[in-house]
């Protein structure tokens, strides 16, 4: 690190856990975010501001005046643009050190198979069933962390999938995908403005602590927030012996 980094990330170095060493380790990570919107935008901010070297962000939508509620990456100014290019530029702004790469194009398997066998960690910050189906798919093959969040009204949850570990669930076990899922949407159901922030800025100390193998992941444990009474709850997760993903055995 430069003299301008080590002042830049010092609040970082003073930290016994992290030090120079796991600042460094973050600033030559690759993180992959899939969604760049409510929960995308400050999981993109906290990660780009913490000098996670390298942060690809995928998402084919556009910034729309009803994102600004909540999506705090994107402005006015940027309405209309892609959300992966609006984000782009917020983390620009913060620290232009940081590399990212916005990648416009749907999430579909054959660009996630790409993606993320690239990525040290994976975050998904969607709101659909089937994408994250095939972001669970793609990690669990490529044995990468992933990162799963997601808030409708004023609910919330955070979990770790980690294929590298063997007794760690996949998304498939947890949520099987031959189940039929009500899609929950913002548009119809609304969404309590900070909770996204909540969430999102959860999974970012999550990405944090796996890139630098920092304290107990929330592997294996479903974290729950009900914003209304601000009440934080959890519980245990496991491998199902039958996943048609993960087989529910040891990758």
């Amino acid at each position: 690190m430069n003299d301008t980094q080590l002042l830049r990330y010092s609040r970082h170095i003073l930290l016994d856990e992290l030090g120079v060493e796991g600042q460094g380790t973050l600033l030559s990570s690759r993180a992959l975010i899939v969604g760049a919107g409510g929960l995308g935008s400050p999981v993109a901010l906290y990660l780009g501001s913490a000098g996670v070297g390298r942060i690809t962000v995928v998402d084919d939508d556009r910034v729309d005046a009803t994102n600004l509620q909540r999506q705090i990456a994107h402005t006015l100014a940027r309405v209309g643009q892609y959300k992966a290019h609006s984000v782009q530029q917020a983390v620009a702004a913060i620290n232009p050190d940081v590399e990212v790469l916005a990648v416009t194009t749907r999430a579909d398997a054959a660009v996630l198979d790409e993606q993320v066998q690239q990525a040290d960690v994976v975050l998904d910050c969607t709101d659909n069933f089937a994408t994250r189906q095939l972001i669970n798919q793609a990690c669990v093959k490529h044995r990468k962390p992933l990162v799963s969040g997601a808030a409708i009204r004023f609910d919330g949850q955070v979990t770790v999938y980690d294929p590298r570990q063997s007794s760690s669930p996949c998304y498939a076990c947890v949520f099987p995908p031959t189940e039929t899922v009500q899609e929950a949407q913002c548009a119809t159901m609304g969404v309590f403005a900070p909770l996204v922030g909540i969430v999102g800025t959860v999974q970012a100390a999550e990405a944090l602590k796996l890139l630098c193998g920092i304290g107990q992941a929330l592997t294996g444990r479903l974290l729950m927030l009900d914003a209304r009474n601000m009440d934080w709850h959890h519980v245990r997760v496991a491998r199902h012996p039958s996943c048609p993903v993960c087989g529910g055995a040891p990758a």
